[in-house]
């Protein structure tokens, strides 16, 4: 139900995904009536691996945090978080309020032994024909070191499982590449993962500079919410803008019009590997079930790829993987170690 299109979006894209993966079930929750309108507009209404739950509410992509997590009890996005946590799904995707999706995913699983804070994790490709994984994109605005450092943790754990790689390599986003750059608090990050590196414990590679995220110059950049979020709505503001700039000089004149027709293989090969769309779906690391949420403004093709990324995490036990390896890896710190401590 959610995101700025609702069931028009996330319907097709589902049933698409369905008839493309025989081994996917989906649930789509949200207002009965709705989804089946919708889903016999598609013409999928007897589709055998899509069912129907009802949810009698919704929560609005203006809703306040508090609304979503103390009044709608009810939502879609409570009711289909509730499913991962009783076991009746593997998965949740999401194109709703970002920050009721994290409240309400915090709230009704709670989060791993030993992480304080949960992290938006995405992927963006790189000149490597590889992707590079990127957190936190905004679930966390301030942050402290040991934040930081819990989020290379599990973005390690998580390349780990999802790219095979043993030893992924850390990058701390920063503003040079020299230790003594940054603020405090990435300065204490620094020597964290660098304590950690000559423990064997984490692959730090050291301190990156933003233009190292396409470079591919690591498999993981860490940063806290407020700069991944911008950094993040950047490219994607850059990356549409570069392509409507070369698709209206390509239509310039005849001259550039016949250009475009010989260069048609590699513009077109140039736009795929570019689209922003195919690197939606980000997941909320660090919590006890998966959850994925994709952009609001995504149309079919890109929540598709959002759906995607969830059953391939839940394909290859990523969840299974975080739990073991976060437990042996995660330091506990003051926030955890309080007396009564406890996460809501």
């Amino acid at each position: 139900m959610g995101g700025d299109h609702g069931p028009s979006v996330t319907i097709p894209a589902a049933i698409s995904f369905a008839n493309r993966e025989p081994q996917v079930e989906l649930i789509l929750v949200g207002l009965q009536d709705v989804l089946l309108a919708e889903l016999k507009k598609c013409k999928a209404d007897t589709h055998p691996r899509l069912s129907v739950l009802h949810a009698s509410e919704v929560v609005e992509m203006d809703d306040p945090i508090e609304v979503a997590l103390r009044r709608k009890k009810d939502s879609s996005m409570r009711v289909a978080i509730e499913l991962v946590k009783e076991g009746k799904a593997q998965a949740c995707v999401s194109a709703g309020n970002t920050g009721a999706l994290m409240a309400v995913s915090r709230y009704v699983l709670k989060t791993m032994a030993g992480v304080d804070r949960p992290a938006i994790c995405s992927i963006l490709p790189n000149q490597k024909d590889g992707p590079t994984y990127m957190l936190d994109l905004g679930a966390n605005v301030d942050c402290e070191p040991h934040h930081l450092h819990q989020f290379a943790i599990m973005g390690s754990v998580l390349v780990s499982a999802m790219e095979g790689i043993a030893r992924p390599t850390i990058g701390l986003l920063n503003v040079g590449t020299e230790d003594i750059k940054g603020n405090e608090v990435v300065k204490a990050t620094g020597k964290l993962l660098r304590d950690d590196h000559a423990r064997g414990v984490l692959n730090f590679y050291g301190n990156v500079e933003g233009n190292d995220i396409f470079k591919g110059t690591v498999d993981i950049v860490v940063c806290d919410g407020f700069v991944g979020n911008v950094t993040l709505k950047a490219i994607e503001g850059l990356a549409r803008f570069f392509k409507s700039t070369l698709t209206a000089e390509f239509k310039r004149n005849i001259f550039t019009m016949v250009g475009a027709l010989f260069a048609r293989g590699a513009i077109n090969n140039f736009s795929k590997r570019m689209n922003p769309s195919r690197y939606n779906g980000a997941s909320l690391l660090g919590l006890r079930g998966l959850v994925f949420k994709s952009h609001g403004g995504a149309d079919a093709y890109s929540f598709e790829w959002a759906i995607k990324r969830s059953f391939d995490a839940a394909k290859y036990n990523v969840l299974e993987h975080l739990t073991t390896m976060i437990a042996e890896l995660m330091p506990r710190t003051p926030d955890t170690d309080a007396p009564g401590s406890q996460t809501l």
